[in-house]
């Protein structure tokens, strides 16, 4: 097998298994089959065309047009002329399927179903063109490391799109591949190139390392480089566990944004009730005759893994024009009023969920949003955000009574399954304290109330925005057992007590009741920032609990006694005490002055988790990221700055003794033949030097005086190496220099950019570190031979 054939299936290789990344976005995965029947064509194409040869734009443009054609072939067969060349009716048939592709990637969750043809066309000509670029890249035009470009573009929206707790696996699996590909590569070069001119050297015995040496070392290399960065980035703050991490954080939006990852998409509530900065985020004018329920709700968190609460992964669509679906659960005998709010958002106030009273009938909003039906929440989509909005919201204020929540009948056992699933974690003491509060309750509704009275009135809890209780499992214990925290600890806590107990639970997250002005308006704050649980009663729907004492208003339905609905119950402030009704807007300072809270400027989504520590890296971890900056930036330079301080040593000033003019004769014709490498102009080993210094001057076209300086330099080789006593000639780096100067000056931009930056020379340095490791394993294996010579003499002694 030729070593051209040989990169060209490496090269088909790594595409296929950088396209394993998809796997779990797609079920089942036959269609990587049928991609790597495609894409074999696709390549045997290219190498045909290369055997022939064409030129190499041309075996591009070969090998895009069988990528049509099998493409046509495989989905737009009837529409083709004769199946295979496309027309315009197969060119609409693809823009049919890609357009059907996007609308089954925002319906479907991942795996989405292959039934798909549009998906299925995505995956199969996302892996072709790729494959092609790789291929061009790698095998037509011999540059295998940019290549992983495209296979890294590959997997990064593999990566982007999965969830899959294995993605350490893909990652493994595509490095794997281009690693193949990188030492396919360099077989390939030193097939055809031999081993350079003074390139390596000599082992101890005399002898030179043999070609392979060279790979052996470039696998422990790549193996090496590949577990820096798998390990670095785990030591590296800030960058939450590197390439194993499986629990990013951000939200994944499939063919524009079909689909929310599990991720905390709150407030910092800690710090956000903490702020001595109380600054308002949003203002509200509505017509609801009570404000006390006037929660602004951002989004529902109902995925419990033991340690927090997050939103489930959910399909989200396009907003619904007009009314929205009916919110789950909600029979029509539960009382009701529609509320028309008007909602304006701060102008530093940059949040990617939009805050609305629940449940929402209707939403008048502009930008671009999307629509979460199960949780009935707007998320921004492709970076829109909240920032100086404003939106009119129409909701229900629901009003159920004692009895009909006491009545109500059991809830769907779909609901029930996904909505009560607690982590084996979950501490015992919670689920034994959930049954000690709640014995001798009648039903699901009456041991909800007891429970948000153990919280909020007789469990002796004190609100308190400074504690730090820890996380997890061993945080709610710790909770339950100092009964001090915040808003966080009462919702979760009284959330997976509620699940413990089989009532389905779920917590919310955005602004409790804000502060009424004198112009009838509200102003919502940062220290309005509130988390509360919602339990769920068939009948009924989702409906709103307050654990947390002090905070926000108790539902009339929880209260034994209900009283009328007015506003908030001055001893159950939403706010801080000092926070005094105005008549004048609250003030809103630039993120500029100084105060400015994490999710308040533009351009950063207020987010927000349970706090866990402290409040920042200090300057060890702000050490630690100028380091880990410095040495990524490091790496990419690490062959340019090689081959600077090569260049100097080699281009030093000889000396007067003809041991010294030999040594200096020698480093200028080798960095003359590096110089022609670095620009395209590969050494060979086989050619006096008065004949290589004719191939550099032809194929780097140089002028009159470079040419003259390079015969000059291997005049003084050969008068080096075969005179009987050699004199030292001057001049030598000046004309290196010179001859440098012009392959530089004969190379287009692109070649004069990669002769800096990624010089190809740079692989003497594997090189030498092969030279110097077999230089060691002979010494250790001289040194451990050593001590049996004198027992074998001594033997042979006695035998005469």
């Amino acid at each position: 097998m030729s070593g051209q054939v040989r990169l060209a299936l490496c090269a088909w290789a790594a595409t296929l298994l950088t396209a394993c990344a998809l796997l779990p976005l797609v079920d089942p995965p036959s269609w990587l089959f049928q991609a790597a029947f495609l894409l074999a064509v696709q390549s045997g194409v290219g190498t045909a065309a290369r055997r022939v040869p064409l030129a190499r734009p041309l075996t591009v443009a070969a090998q895009a047009v069988t990528a049509l054609a099998l493409l046509t072939l495989v989905f737009a067969r009837t529409q083709a002329f004769a199946g295979l060349v496309p027309g315009p009716e197969a060119f609409r048939r693809f823009a049919e399927l890609l357009r059907q592709g996007a609308d089954d990637i925002a319906r479907y969750a991942a795996p989405a179903p292959l039934e798909s043809d549009g998906i299925r066309l995505m995956l199969i000509a996302g892996v072709l063109v790729i494959g092609l670029l790789v291929d061009t890249l790698a095998v037509t035009f011999r540059s295998a490391a940019p290549a992983g470009l495209p296979l890294l573009a590959l997997y990064s929206v593999a990566a982007g799109l999965s969830e899959a707790g294995s993605d350490w696996l893909w990652f493994l699996t595509a490095a794997g591949g281009y690693l193949m590909l990188l030492l396919a590569e360099g077989r390939e070069r030193l097939a055809r190139w031999g081993r350079v001119f003074g390139g390596a050297a000599r082992a101890p015995d005399g002898r030179r390392p043999g070609a392979v040496t060279p790979v052996r070392t470039g696998r422990r290399i790549g193996a090496l480089a590949l577990g820096t960065a798998l390990v670095v980035p785990l030591a590296l703050p800030a960058m939450e566990g590197g390439l194993l991490d499986g629990a990013g954080s951000g939200r994944g939006e499939g063919g524009g944004g079909g689909t929310i990852s599990a991720v905390n998409p709150l407030v910092s509530l800690r710090d956000s009730l903490n702020n001595d900065d109380d600054r308002e985020v949003l203002t509200v004018r509505t017509d609801a005759a009570s404000l006390s329920d006037l929660y602004l709700r951002i989004v529902s968190l109902d995925d419990f893994d033991g340690t927090t609460w997050k939103p489930s992964k959910r399909r989200i669509t396009t907003v619904p024009e007009g009314a929205f679906p009916p919110p789950m659960g909600l029979g029509p005998d539960v009382a009701r009023t529609q509320v028309r709010s008007t909602i304006t958002a701060a102008g530093g106030y940059a949040q990617e969920w939009l805050p609305m009273p629940y449940p929402p009938t209707g939403v008048a909003v502009g930008g671009k949003w999307r629509f979460e039906p199960v949780g009935m929440t707007l998320i921004g989509d492709h970076g829109q955000r909240t920032s100086g909005l404003t939106y009119e919201v129409t909701s229900l204020d629901v009003r159920p009574t004692a009895a009909q929540l006491a009545g109500a009948p059991p809830p769907p056992a779909a609901l029930v399954r996904d909505y009560t699933e607690l982590p084996e974690s979950l501490p015992e003491v919670v689920r034994r304290t959930a049954r000690e509060i709640t014995a001798g309750a009648a039903n699901p509704y009456e041991r909800a109330v007891r429970l948000q009275e153990f919280f909020a009135v007789n469990g002796g809890f004190t609100y308190d925005t400074e504690v730090d209780v820890g996380s997890g499992p061993a945080g709610m214990v710790r909770f339950l057992d100092e009964r001090r925290g915040f808003c966080v600890h009462f919702s979760f806590a009284m959330a997976a007590m509620s699940r413990s107990l089989g009532i389905p639970a779920r917590v919310a997250v955005g602004f409790a009741p804000g502060s009424t002005r004198a112009d009838g308006s509200v102003s919502v704050s940062l220290k309005d920032a509130h988390a509360w649980p919602e339990l769920y009663f068939e009948g009924v729907g989702w409906t709103r609990f307050e654990p947390t004492p002090t905070r926000g208003s108790a539902p009339s339905y929880t209260m034994t006694e209900a009283p009328d609905r007015a506003d908030a119950d001055p001893a159950l402030p939403s706010r801080a005490p000092e926070a005094e009704p105005s008549a004048a807007p609250s003030a809103e300072d630039e993120c500029a002055a100084g105060g400015g809270q994490p999710g308040m400027c533009a351009g950063e989504s207020a987010r927000a988790a349970p706090v866990t520590g402290g409040g920042g890296p200090g300057w060890p971890g702000a050490a630690g990221k100028v380091l880990g900056g410095l040495l990524l930036l490091l790496v990419p330079l690490t062959p340019m700055l090689w081959r600077l301080r090569v260049r100097a040593g080699r281009l030093g000033a000889p000396g007067r003794s003809e041991a010294d003019a030999v040594t200096a004769a020698l480093a200028a014709w080798e960095e003359l033949t590096d110089s022609a490498w670095d620009h395209g102009i590969p050494p060979l080993e086989s050619r006096t030097p008065r004949r290589a210094a004719d191939r550099i001057v032809r194929l780097g076209r140089l002028g009159p005086e470079p040419s003259a300086a390079v015969h000059r330099v291997a005049g003084a080789v050969e008068q080096a190496l075969y005179a009987p006593h050699p004199r030292p000639t001057a001049g030598l780096a000046e004309d290196v220099r010179r001859a440098a100067a012009g392959l530089r000056d004969g190379a287009g931009r692109g070649a004069r950019l990669r002769a800096r930056v990624a010089p190809r020379s740079a692989v003497r340095v594997v090189w030498a570190v092969s030279a110097r490791w077999t230089s060691l394993r002979g010494r250790i294996a001289a040194a451990l031979r050593v001590p049996r010579i004198p027992r074998m003499r001594r033997a042979a002694d006695r035998r005469g």
